[in-house]
């Protein structure tokens, strides 16, 4: 498969600046992909396209400074971590009596 050029193409893109050349120019790209390279790709425009990860992806950075609560709690978990092992996420969930394929499931299903 020969290299793709991409800085000088994107950049013929960027400067269109149309968004229509943007889209010829990614159809072009996925019919060249291997079908598990596709698979791929289709996934992440499937998170693109969703509303949640689209906000979440947009969303502002939290820049706001940690109130005294929240920096007790902080520092309480790193003293709690210097003595103590982190607890995994499948063990918290099985105490809470949920099952990863669970946690997946709903996650789909949302």
């Amino acid at each position: 498969m020969p290299e793709v050029p991409v800085l000088a193409d994107t950049e013929k893109v960027l400067m269109a600046g149309n968004g229509e050349s943007e889209k010829r120019r990614a159809h072009e790209l996925i019919e060249r992909l291997a079908p598990r390279q596709a698979s791929a790709v289709v996934g992440l425009l499937e998170r693109m396209l969703d509303p949640v990860s689209r906000a979440i992806a947009n969303a502002p950075t939290d820049d706001e400074p940690l109130d005294p609560s929240e920096e007790k709690a902080l520092s309480e978990a790193k003293e709690w971590l210097k003595h103590n092992k982190p607890i995994p996420h499948e063990q918290v969930l099985a105490e809470l009596g949920i099952t990863l394929e669970e946690l997946d499931r709903f996650i789909k299903s949302t």
